[in-house]
């Protein structure tokens, strides 16, 4: 069950009558329990009870996998499967002649740094981590600190004159170029990776057939489509996702609750996480009080 407002989406909170249920009537439980900051030590059972599975591409997923571990502790068990893996693109297009480059990805960042020198261009960033990489390259950065709509926005807003290069995936939402060429912004995009699907991994499959909860962070539709077409989970799962994009392709029936970030950003997803983490210590509380 989807809400609106607060960037907090749940499912599974009514306990009495099933309201809100996305999974089966016998996971929908849900009592009070003790969750304790920090993961501390009287919760070490209830904590250890729960899985990650984090499906993003290797680096990213790693780089989570220890944030997580980081942040909630006492031996949180996280399982890295990712759905897809990146297989980059050999060539950049000319650029002669472009004033500003467009990232709408980390990866699209790493894949011109593989193929081109060139750091004098300034670039717009959609969000504050794809800004952070694309700093740590030395191109000056203007972050959209959104979504595409806010990229698009800010850039018709400060309206290059000279043609702008949106450097991206194969498979991109927002169609930023398109956009902005359609209000006169010269837009040109090359796809500089593509992301290709992979199958679970074994331990990823068994983790989905046990009954203990499983944390699900999606990132994006394509993830999120590709894991659930992939899956067939008799775990209760709880999904974390970036924004309501990302948390679409979720069947229906197939969770106990869905977090959204309140921003599409990673410090707002971590929240969501931890929002996630609590749902599913509680669920994993109420089945041992039964």
């Amino acid at each position: 069950m989807h809400h609106g407002g607060g960037g907090i989406v749940a499912a599974a909170l009514n306990a009495q009558n099933g309201e809100g249920c996305r999974h089966r009537a016998a996971r929908c439980v849900i009592v009070p329990a003790q969750v304790t900051p920090e993961g501390s030590q009287n919760n070490c059972r209830a904590i250890m009870s729960v899985t990650v599975l984090i499906t993003r591409p290797e680096p990213a997923a790693i780089e989570l996998a220890d944030t997580l571990r980081g942040r909630w502790g006492c031996g949180v068990n996280i399982v890295i499967s990712p759905v897809m893996q990146i297989e980059w693109a050999e060539a950049l297009p000319d650029l002669s002649g472009v004033g500003t480059l467009i990232f709408t990805s980390r990866n699209g960042v790493a894949g011109f740094a593989r193929l081109s020198e060139r750091r004098d261009l300034p670039c717009y960033a959609v969000g504050s981590a794809t800004a952070e990489a694309a700093r740590a390259l030395g191109l000056v950065t203007m972050d959209a600190e959104g979504d595409a709509d806010a990229l698009v926005d800010r850039i018709r807003r400060d309206a290059p004159t000279a043609p702008c290069l949106h450097l991206r995936g194969e498979h991109a939402a927002g169609d930023v170029a398109q956009r902005l060429t359609e209000t006169g912004i010269e837009t040109r995009e090359a796809v500089l990776y593509r992301q290709k699907a992979r199958a679970l991994s074994e331990e990823a499959r068994a983790c989905l057939g046990r009954d203990t909860p499983v944390i699900l962070p999606l990132y994006s539709p394509r993830s999120a489509a590709l894991c659930f077409d992939r899956m067939d989970a008799e775990a209760p799962l709880v999904v974390a996702a970036i924004s309501a994009n990302a948390a679409k392709p979720v069947p229906d029936g197939s969770v106990i609750g869905i977090i959204v970030a309140q921003t599409p950003d990673a410090e707002a997803m971590l929240t969501a996480l931890d929002a996630a983490y609590e749902m599913a210590i509680r669920v994993e509380g109420a089945k041992g009080a039964q």
